[in-house]
Order: C-alpha cells, then sequence, then structure tokens
C-alpha cells in the first residue's frame, strides 16, 4: 500500500524539520514548502492526502495560498498558527480550513488531528460502499456520490471537504435534525474542539451562501432554533 502524503508548509525551517521527522516515524511520507506559492507548485505535480499550513508566511500567506487550493482541491487542510483569537480561528474555518491548530502545539494531539482527517478523507473518497443511488436528488439540489459533488439549479457548486461532508450527512437523512455537537462528531469524527458550535455554525453558513439563492429564506437548509440544523424535503 501506498503511503499518505501530507505537505508540509511553513516559513520556519526548525519546525518543517522537526514535523516532517515526526511525520515519517508514523509512515507518512512528507513534501515540503516554504511559503505558499511553492506549495501551491507542489500541489500541481504531486498528489497530496493532507496539509499542514502556516499563516504568516512571505511571498504568499497560507489563508491566500487556501483559498486557491480551494479553487480545484478537496484535500483536508489543518492550519497551524500562532494566532490564538478565536475570530482567527473562525476566519479560518471559513476559508476553507478542515481544522485548526495553534503553536504552539501539542504533537500527540497534532498526530491525531492528522489520523482524524486522513481517516475521514479516506472514508469519504476511496472506503465508502457503493450501495445507493449515485445520486440523491431533492427538488433543485443534487448530491452526486460518485463524484462527491453538489449541483444546485444545474450549476456545480464548489464546496470543501467538510462542507460536503456535512451536506452529504444532511441530505441522506432529508428532514432529521442533526444538533451541532452530531454533526462535528460526524463529520470530524472528533469528540474534542475548542468551539463546536462555532465550527459548525461557520460551515453552515458558507454551506448556506452556495447553496441558497436567498440566505435570508433559505430553501434547503434550515436551522431549528435552539436544536440543530437540518435538509428540508422539497417535493421533487
Amino acid at each position: 500500500m501506498d503511503k499518505q502524503k501530507i505537505l508540509l508548509v511553513d516559513d520556519n525551517k526548525e519546525i518543517i524539520y522537526t514535523l516532517s521527522k515526526l511525520l515519517e516515524f508514523e509512515g507518512y511520507e512528507v513534501e515540503k514548502a516554504y511559503d505558499g506559492m511553492e506549495a501551491l507548485e507542489i500541489i500541481k505535480d504531486n498528489p497530496i492526502d493532507l496539509i499542514l499550513l502556516d499563516v504568516m508566511m512571505p511571498r504568499m500567506n497560507g489563508l491566500t495560498a487556501m483559498m486557491k487550493i480551494r479553487e480545484h482541491k478537496k484535500i483536508p487542510i489543518i492550519i497551524l498558527s500562532a494566532k490564538t483569537e478565536e475570530s482567527d480561528k473562525v476566519s479560518g474555518l471559513i476559508m476553507g480550513a478542515d481544522d485548526y491548530i495553534t503553536k504552539p502545539f501539542n504533537t500527540a494531539e497534532l498526530m491525531a488531528r492528522v489520523q482524524a482527517q486522513l481517516r475521514r478523507y479516506l472514508v469519504w473518497n476511496e472506503g465508502r460502499p457503493q450501495n445507493t443511488e449515485n445520486k440523491i436528488i431533492n427538488g433543485d439540489l443534487v448530491l452526486d456520490i460518485s463524484s462527491k459533488t453538489v449541483i444546485v439549479n444545474g450549476t456545480e457548486v464548489r464546496l470543501t471537504a467538510k462542507e460536503y461532508h456535512i451536506m452529504e450527512l444532511l441530505i441522506r437523512n432529508v428532514g432529521r435534525v442533526f444538533s451541532a455537537e452530531e454533526i462535528y462528531e460526524k463529520v470530524w469524527d472528533d469528540k474534542n474542539c475548542f468551539a463546536v458550535e462555532n465550527t459548525v455554525m461557520v460551515h453552515i453558513r458558507r454551506i448556506r451562501e452556495k447553496i441558497e439563492v436567498n440566505t435570508k429564506n433559505p430553501r434547503y437548509l434550515k436551522v431549528v432554533w435552539g436544536i440543530g440544523y437540518k435538509i428540508e424535503k422539497i417535493k421533487n
């Protein structure tokens, strides 16, 4: 079996060296980049399974690089940042990160989060049994399981990996209300989070912005106040 490949992106060479040794010891293959532009070049020519991405870097910072990556790729991205403010974490998640870890970090926690993201990525892209129809249709909202895409009114909507996972969870269970805690546990495969409500809320808001014509009066993605979120059943 081929090794899973992780891209480390940080302008701090000591962090790159330490993390690369740790990841290689755990059995991963490692690619290294020291700024966002170099990371984009590596992704262009190499299959990458997960990215560990610093924010503050020369030439192109991590958030800009992440937005460019998200235009074409659903690779799991974990931000590594010295910024500890809640607003910085929420901004990173809004812009497409799958997880956010502040520096200095505990290496055991980092490895647990890396393994959780890779496990989710493997399940959703390779390991899920194909025992359902290829498409789930709810009104003009279509989830194509085979291509891992969401189509609204005939137009494909670009979702991050986490956004897609949330959509698949909800649309497979149309009408059922999921609490933020349930969504986080099922999609992130992690029961521990610094702010479950905020993390899920940010992703729900981003999905709404992408699939709804009117976010103030959504047709599909509904909030059941005080309880959670659901996809409304639409008569086809």
